[in-house]
């Protein structure tokens, strides 16, 4: 849950294998301000953190509504978050997903709010929104320009007290199929996305809260009403059982009041008791299967453990990250280096009521032939951890991480908001950063071992193998646990009955939307530029707010680069640049980073190479002076080769099973031809994978890391002409100039195609419909149709996602935009849709283009636009992240400063008559292609009814067949 700090090992990327793992003036600081930034020098200099906080105002409405307030003036905007303790853990046996559900009911319209307006509203007004569900709380929450506050409060207030006369039988049917969408997308159609369910029902005695989804069961929401969910909503949804959170450039009376007027004449709602823990054990090893649609045999060990907040959770945490938390870890040594896993992590993943201890490795197939081996090598690794016991190089790592985290995560206010407002809803104190801080710097060698003895060692778990369909085999022992069959009486669930509702009397007209304030002053980062002695160019951003430096290195070209028929040479070399080094082994140099609280990265992606840097500012000269030696004595060992290699094959043959790659590189294959290296991966394919050598990554490190295409930028609280000291090493890299060839011709086409890839069994299409079109611009063409397309396919209230998902119910989302990258270009609509309706919804899409272009786009589509283009600068600039990459866009594209106000000039005066011919000239209807990746049986006769060509193709080999 948001607001605590674990340290938990990052999650592993099932489906697509991770083979990778604005600007203002300044202001005048307040008091509360001046106090941290102190607090951060003052404990900098003595070592620890314990007295780092979050500053906040908390105090209840009489209705019982809890409200939490935290200034913060760095940036003109605000982040208001408001959580209802209610989540699956809260429903009835039967009516599963109704949590989740009703997330969805609170996005269409209250009594004085409009269907679908609380996305418009937020969009139009520059700022950005969402709401999530988990097992043990609903969330919902909006960063908006500072002047946008009190609307904010209007909407949340609004549907907080005023939701249920809007609520009709329309609404509840759209979003149930919205929302059984949403599971078929991210569950049912995703490889290994049944293992959450089979687990929690493995774990969890029937009826236990945990046992099912926060998603639920379809079978549950098809038997449910709308009357079932008017009733949850006034059970659940009372502002007894919220949680209010307003943090960023406010003003404190003035909030105080809006809160009172907006919010304080809500009823209260019905007497909400706290749930107590439930952790669970289990009398027995659980063995589990499930066949699925993969390539990788996983595994999946699982023990009860305790429940959020437990003397003993910290102690779980540290365990958790010893054995399986990165390159330091015991199961990276002994499973991932060794070649028998392609991935292996251990996590503690901590809840309201129980937490679950969790082993999970995915096998690599050319090592391992049955994840009984993979078991016993877990099982070894458990027994060596008990004799080696716990260094007190662990302890450091856990210490330095925590300050790390700590400090990053106080760089955005919703990051502050989200664990003030956590931390209230389950343990009613806001801000426990410093306790946090405190019990894991607490927890000692004998606390770790304690735990181990106690909750894992000879423990029983779950044991659940996900093997590729029909090799049962492969499994790590027979079943011994069949999924409960779900026997519900529906003659005796509870039905609600319909019922009058009326809201409360209010003392204004809430039918009036608040008008904004003074719209707030931003402008670009204030920054520096320099040159080192090779000539590479730094932009940079002093930043005070925290003390860290955050730092990219780019390198032009990337998989560009690539030698004919080896693909995937420069991501390759990137990952082993992550490895060992001359004077480091892998393990050696994750110890250092980690007892530092800082990250080094490389990485290629499209036509650049990176290195990523992140360190607290103290830090800063060690951190470097690791990056120069992994940048410069790289060991490029075979034994690091061939590990890296067997696992980017292992992961594309899994992406080979993933609906969502497919249809990527199916789009790409369309679009650029299989001549062109850009119509390939980034990792490569499994042919010119095998073809690259060690000797490859050597040449394409000598050749192509150099500082002859290389800029930097870089965003921390040191002045410039520290920082660029410290750079003083990047200066003297040399290296050879290069450059890289121009792309061979691209397909033309003159009509119409659908390109369909077999997907057998699978309950949704991933569909594109694509164009060649303009590359990047900051003034041109491009940019002018991003701005053209914004109604069409560019928001949640755009055309296309209100017609498909809104009114048809055919998916999660839709969209369309113009990608634009330095040398190409191109259109494309996506979504998922159901197979029932694929055909359908791929003519709705091309119906919505076609009347864009014919008719034309709508004034007041013209004026939502603008009003969102021009009132988000307020949140365009908070983070360091968000910083770099505004320095990185200006490097790439090479522009200056005063782009934006064109920008801004040419988005408040575009007209109808503009944006109408743009859409004529870049929405080539006629040339538009057609992917479909889905189930050819269920697809192909509605395919058919499109009267297009139909291609099939397989990506792998590129082999086409017509089939009408």
């Amino acid at each position: 849950m948001s607001g605590k700090l674990t340290l938990r090992t990052l999650c592993i990327t099932l489906g697509v294998i991770a083979v990778t793992a604005c600007q203002h003036a300044p202001k005048e600081q307040n008091a509360n301000q001046a106090n941290v930034q102190t607090d951060f020098e003052t404990v900098f200099e003595k070592g620890t953190l314990n007295s780092v906080s979050i500053p906040y105002e908390k105090y209840t409405l009489d209705n019982g509504l809890t409200v939490i307030l935290h200034e913060d003036h760095s940036d003109p905007l605000v982040h208001v978050d408001v959580t209802y303790h209610v989540g699956s853990a809260r429903e009835d046996l039967g009516k599963s997903g109704f949590a989740h559900f009703f997330e969805h009911m609170m996005f269409q319209g209250s009594k004085h709010v409009a269907d679908e307006q609380h996305f418009k509203v937020i969009t139009e007004s520059g700022g950005n929104l969402n709401g999530t569900t988990n097992t043990d709380r609903t969330n919902y929450f909006e960063t908006v320009p500072a002047n946008q506050l009190e609307k904010v409060l209007w909407l949340e207030s609004d549907r907080m007290g005023y939701l249920l006369e809007a609520v009709d039988q329309t609404k509840f049917e759209n979003q149930r199929e919205t929302v059984k969408n949403e599971r078929a997308q991210r569950v049912d159609n995703q490889p290994y996305g049944l293992r959450f369910e089979l687990n929690g029902e493995a774990l969890y005695p029937e009826g236990h809260p945990y046992s099912w989804m926060t998603i639920g069961y379809v079978e549950d929401l098809d038997r449910v009403n709308v009357n079932d969910l008017k009733a949850f909503f006034k059970r659940w949804y009372g502002p007894n059982n919220a949680v209010l959170t307003i943090g960023g450039d406010i003003d404190v009376a003035k909030t105080k009041a809006w809160v009172e007027k907006y919010f304080g004449e809500i009823p209260t709602g019905p007497k909400v008791e706290e749930p107590k823990p439930q952790p669970v054990t289990l009398n027995e090893t659980r063995y589990m299967t499930l066949e699925d649609n993969v390539h990788l045999p996983l595994l999946q060990i699982t023990y009860p453990t305790v429940y959020g907040r437990h003397e003993d959770e910290a102690p779980l945490d540290v365990l958790a990250d010893i054995l399986g938390g990165g390159k330091t870890s015991l199961f990276y040594k002994n499973l991932v280096k060794e070649g028998l896993a392609v991935q292996a992590v251990v996590s503690h993943p901590c809840r309201e009521l129980a937490c679950e201890f969790q082993l999970v490795a995915l096998a690599n197939p050319a090592k391992i032939t049955s994840l009984a081996t993979l078991q016993n090598v877990l099982n070894e690794t458990l027994k060596e951890f008990e004799t080696r016991g716990v260094t007190a190089d662990d302890l450091a790592r856990t210490k330095g991480q925590i300050e790390a985290r700590t400090v990053f995560g106080l760089q955005s206010v919703a990051g502050k908001v989200s664990a003030l407002a956590a931390n209230e809803t389950f343990y009613q104190t806001p801000d426990l950063i410093a306790d946090d801080i405190a019990r894991y710097n607490a927890v000692t060698a004998e606390d770790v071992m304690r735990v181990y003895n106690k909750y894992i060692k000879d423990a029983n778990s779950v044991v659940l193998s996900v093997v590729p369909k029909g090799q049962v085999q492969l499994a790590a022992a027979e079943q011994t646990f069949e999924r409960p069959v779900r026997n519900i009486d529906v003659d005796t669930l509870e039905v609600a009955d319909e019922e009058a509702f009326t809201s409360a009397p209010s003392s204004f007209d809430r039918s009036v939307m608040p008008k904004a304030g003074e719209a707030p002053v931003v402008e670009v980062p204030d920054y520096w530029e320099a040159e080192l002695a090779n000539g590479i160019e730094v932009l940079g951003v002093t930043s005070t707010e925290t003390p860290t430096v955050t730092l990219t290195l780019g390198m032009d070209g990337g998989m560009l680069l690539d030698p004919k028929g080896k693909a995937g040479t420069a991501y390759l070399t990137a990952l082993l640049m992550n490895e060992t080094t001359e004077n480091y082994s892998n393990e050696e140099l994750a110890s250092e980073l980690a007892k530092l609280g800082s990250a080094i990265r490389f990485s290629t992606a499209g036509r650049y190479s990176q290195v990523y840097v992140s360190t607290l500012t103290k830090h800063l000269n060690e951190t470097l002076a690791l990056l120069k030696e992994k940048l410069f004595n790289p060991a490029f060992t075979q034994e690091d080769f061939d590990r890296m290699k067997e696992r980017v094959l292992q992961g594309l043959q899994q992406q080979a099973k993933t609906p969502s790659s497919i249809a990527r590189r199916a789009r790409d294959l369309v679009l650029f031809g299989e001549e062109n290296r850009v119509s390939l991966p980034d990792e490569g394919t499994l042919e010119t994978v095998q073809n690259i050598t060690l000797e490859d990554v050597k040449a394409f490190y000598a050749n192509y890391y150099s500082p002859d295409k290389a800029s930097i930028v870089v965003v921390g609280n040191l002045p410039k002409k520290a920082m660029v000291k410290t750079l003083d090493f990047v200066g003297q890299w040399k290296g050879e100039s290069y450059d890289f060839a121009d792309y061979s011709e691209f397909p033309q086409y003159n009509e119409n195609q659908i390109f369909l890839v077999d997907s057998p069994e699978a309950v949704q299409s991933v569909v594109y419909i694509v164009d060649r079109s303009l590359p990047f611009d900051a003034t041109g063409d491009h940019f002018k149709s991003r701005l053209m397309n914004f109604p069409l396919g560019g928001a949640f209230n755009s055309r296309i996602n209100l017609n498909l998902r809104e009114d048809k119910g055919f998916t999660y989302g839709a969209n369309s935009g113009f990608v634009g990258g330095k040398t190409l270009g191109w259109f494309e609509s996506s979504t998922d849709l159901t197979a029932a309706n694929t055909g359908e919804g791929i003519q709705e899409i091309l119906n919505e283009i076609e009347r864009y272009r014919t008719q034309g786009v709508y004034e007041d589509e013209i004026a939502f636009m603008r009003n969102a283009f021009t009132l988000s600068d307020a949140l365009e600039f908070e983070t360091p992240t968000s910083k770099a990459r505004f320095l990185r866009q200006l490097l790439s594209y090479g522009l200056d400063k005063g782009y934006r106000e064109e920008q801004l000039n040419i988005i408040n005066n575009i007209d109808k008559k503009t944006i109408d011919a743009l859409a004529k000239q870049y929405l080539n209807l006629d040339k538009m292609q057609i992917i479909v990746v889905g189930d050819k049986a269920k697809v192909l006769p509605q395919l058919n009814a499109l009267s297009m060509p139909i291609i099939e193709l397989s990506v792998e080999s590129n082999t086409r067949e017509t089939l009408n």
